[in-house]
């Protein structure tokens, strides 16, 4: 299994813009361990090339989305200082392959998370503040014709972050499992959901990640966020639209989809 290959074509995707067969098709002996290997090969790439860590992202950890990839943990990926957008500037469709939008809970840390044996109370400990947060998904893989190996080669899917402004202390928080959430796209209400959908508690979502990335030697570093997991289903964008998310405590996060960055 050469890892290297599989790191190339995927990044050659991502240059390009033209998406590849599925590696599950290519390689069909591909393992998970593989395709985390795959995606560090891609990371560490890019850090040679100047970009910094500033986040992981969790993803699958809706019923939903497990069922579809017939898996049931979800998966992992870095978000780079590269994948950060301001909320005030907005994306570019064509900055991608086949994006969408996923709306999220975004821990902020402050102390640094190390595992194996982090506990929800660590993460609490950690935690500096939550913000909401958009997710920019894209896929390097034609079509979306993804399978678990898939996805986690790809960087868990992951393209981009947005992190809203408003900053809420943990302890503010009455209930973590029980915040709600409001879509709005163009206005018009698109989606609700609690963020009990993620993992039944967004902390455990956290804690599932700190103990899983210790296995290749990772930590979350302090000044890093990660975004626990969509709340609900992923959304495709063209250019024009506009979402608003609204997480009650936890305030608003909005992002507008435009011809260029800067410019409606």
């Amino acid at each position: 299994m050469n890892i290297q290959i599989m790191a190339e074509a995927l990044l050659e995707a991502e240059r390009t813009k033209q998406p590849i067969a599925p590696l599950t098709e290519i390689y069909e002996n591909i393992t998970v361990a593989d395709a985390y290997a795959v995606q560090l090969a891609q990371i560490r790439q890019k850090i040679d090339k100047g970009a910094t860590v500033k986040g992981l992202k969790i993803g699958l950890t809706s019923k939903a989305m497990q069922e579809m990839l017939n898996v049931y943990t979800p998966d992992y990926g870095f978000i780079l200082d590269t994948m950060v957008y301001d909320e005030a500037d907005g994306l570019v469709a064509e900055s991608f392959i086949q994006p969408k939008v996923e709306f999220e809970i975004a821990f902020v840390f402050n102390k640094e998370l190390k595992g194996p044996k982090v506990t929800v109370q660590d993460v609490i400990d950690a935690t500096a503040y939550v913000v909401p947060a958009v997710e920019v998904i894209d896929s390097r893989i034609a079509n979306w014709k993804i399978k678990f190996e898939d996805t986690v080669a790809d960087n868990g899917s992951s393209a981009g972050a947005i992190l809203g402004e408003k900053r809420t202390l943990l302890e503010d928080i009455e209930d973590i499992t029980n915040i709600s959430m409001i879509v709005k796209k163009n206005g018009e209400f698109l989606d609700e959901a609690t963020s009990s959908a993620v993992l039944g508690n967004p902390l455990n979502a956290v804690v599932w990640l700190a103990n899983e990335v210790s296995a290749y030697g990772i930590s979350i570093e302090p000044g890093m966020f990660v975004l626990s997991g969509a709340l609900s289903k992923a959304v495709t964008f063209e250019t024009g639209d506009e979402f608003e998310v609204d997480f009650g405590i936890l305030g608003k996060v909005s992002v507008n989809i435009l011809e260029k960055v800067g410019k409606k």
